[in-house]
C-alpha cells in the first residue's frame, strides 16, 4: 500500500524515474513517512489505552523494595515498556534516589527507556524485519542490564547533586484516575497528541536522512567504509557519528534502514541506531542536571564500549 502510493506520487504524478538519484531519495521519503506516522498514530494510540493506569510514580513504586537483581531487571522490563525519554530523566531520577533505589538500577532504567520501546519495536518488525529487531532488542536490554551493574560497581552516589539528595517528596495525594473507556480514549489520544507531537520533526529529520543516504550515497562508498563485517574501525565511527544526533529509537529507524540497503554491516548499524537513542548530547545535557561530571563521563563510556562490542559482536556472528 504504502510503495504504491509512493510509485503514485513521485514516478506517475512528478514524472521521476527510480533510476535517478532524485527518483529513489524520494520515493524512499514519502514510503517511509506514510507508513511510519500510519504506524505510529495506530501503536502508540492502542498502546494509550493500556497504559492509561500507568504512571512514573508506579513505575518506582514496582521497583521500590524488590532485590538487586529482580529491582535491575524489572527496571530494564520498565524501561522498555515505558514511554519516559530524556525528558522525564531528572524528574525519574529524584524519584529513585528518593525512594532508596539503588542509583545502578537506576541507570538501568535509564539505558533502556530511551532506547527499547514497543512502538520502535513493532515498526522496527514492520520495516526491517523480525530478526534484526530482536537482536536490538536483546542487545538493548543486555546492555541496559549490564550497563547499570557497572556503573553501580564506581559507587556513582557520591556523585549525584547534592540538591538531589535534600528533594523530600513526600506522599502526594493523586487523583483517581478515570477507568471508563471514554477515559481511556482521552488518555490515549493526548498520548499519540503529545508523542507525534514531540517526535514529528525527529522521525522526518530521520526519514530525510535515510532517504539522502538512500538516494545519493554510492553504493561502492558503503562497501568500501562501512560494508564490510571485518571493518573494525566501521563501529567506533558509527558510535561517534550518533552522538551530535539527537533522536530516538524510533526516528532512527528510516537511517537504519537505508544504511542496511546501502550494504551497511548489521553490528555497526546496531551501533549507530543505539549511539543516537541513548547516547546523544542532548541526553548527557539533560542527565548533567543531577549527576556531576564524572558519573556524565563513566555513563557515557560504559555506553560507547557497550555498543562497539556489540557491533563487533554481531558483525562477527554474520561473517
Amino acid at each position: 500500500m504504502f510503495d504504491a502510493l509512493a510509485n503514485l506520487i513521485i514516478y506517475e504524478w512528478f514524472g521521476l524515474s527510480s533510476s535517478t538519484h532524485a527518483g529513489a531519495a524520494l520515493h524512499f521519503f514519502v514510503m517511509d513517512t506514510a507508513k511510519i506516522f500510519v504506524m505510529l498514530v495506530v501503536i502508540i494510540y492502542v498502546m494509550g489505552l493500556l497504559r492509561a493506569m500507568l504512571s512514573p510514580e508506579k513505575v518506582r513504586n514496582y521497583v521500590r523494595g524488590k532485590p538487586k537483581w529482580l529491582a535491575r531487571s524489572s527496571a530494564v522490563s520498565l524501561g522498555a515498556v515505558t514511554p519516559f525519554c530524556s525528558c522525564s530523566s531528572v524528574p525519574l531520577f529524584i524519584g529513585f534516589v528518593e525512594a532508596g533505589i539503588p542509583l545502578g538500577v537506576t541507570f538501568s532504567f535509564l539505558i533502556a527507556s530511551p532506547m527499547i520501546n514497543e512502538v520502535a519495536v513493532v515498526i522496527l518488525i514492520g520495516i526491517l524485519g523480525w530478526k534484526l529487531t530482536l537482536m536490538y532488542v536483546a542487545a538493548g536490554l543486555t546492555v541496559a542490564y549490564v550497563g547499570g551493574a557497572i556503573i553501580e560497581h564506581f559507587k556513582p552516589e557520591r556523585w549525584v547533586e547534592d540538591y538531589v539528595w535534600k528533594i523530600k517528596m513526600g506522599e502526594v495525594s493523586l487523583p483517581e484516575p478515570d477507568k471508563s473507556f471514554s477515559g481511556r480514549h482521552r488518555y490515549a489520544w493526548g498520548e499519540v497528541k503529545e508523542i507525534v507531537g514531540r517526535l514529528w520533526k525527529w522521525v522526518i529529520a530521520g526519514i530525510a536522512v535515510g532517504a539522502l543516504f538512500h538516494g545519493y550515497v554510492p553504493e561502492e562508498w558503503v562497501t568500501e567504509h562501512l560494508g564490510g563485517q571485518d571493518n573494525w574501525l566501521a563501529v567506533p565511527g558509527a558510535v561517534l557519528l550518533g552522538v551530535p544526533l539527537y533522536s530516538n529509537a524510533t526516528g532512527v529507524i528510516p537511517v537504519a534502514e537505508a544504511m542496511l540497503g546501502k550494504g551497511v554491516a548489521i553490528g555497526t548499524t546496531l551501533a549507530f541506531m543505539m549511539s543516537i537513542a541513548t547516547l546523544s548530547l542532548p541526553e548527557m545535557i539533560i542527565l548533567r542536571k543531577v549527576i556531576r561530571w564524572p558519573a556524565l563521563a563513566l555513563y557515557a563510556a560504559v555506553l560507547a564500549v557497550s555498543f562497539m562490542l556489540v557491533g563487533w559482536g554481531f558483525n562477527f556472528i554474520s561473517l
